[in-house]
């Protein structure tokens, strides 16, 4: 023991050392006590955030034309393929 050093010096990285050591044992327990849990949420393909998704598509919507609007549309097309 140094002659310099007084009792309380010496003990103060003693007594961190344990407390250290407390505090990993602690948290190692804590850790383990929860993963039960968290390996159960993991097992659920659901995620409870998202909306449910449909599974169908939506139903198609049909729009009858005019002649004039026919006609009109061809010209679109016609138009649209002449640029290319």
């Amino acid at each position: 023991m140094p002659e310099n050093a007084s009792i309380l010096q010496l003990l103060g990285p003693v007594v961190l050392a344990l407390a250290a050591a407390l505090w990993v044992v602690g948290l190692a327990r804590l850790l383990r006590r929860i993963r039960p849990r968290a390996t159960s949420w993991h097992a659920d393909p659901r995620l409870p955030g998202l909306p449910h998704q449909r599974q169908t598509a939506p139903a198609l919507e049909a729009v009858e034309l005019t002649p004039a609007e026919r006609d009109a549309f061809a010209g679109l097309v016609r138009q649209l393929d002449d640029r290319r």
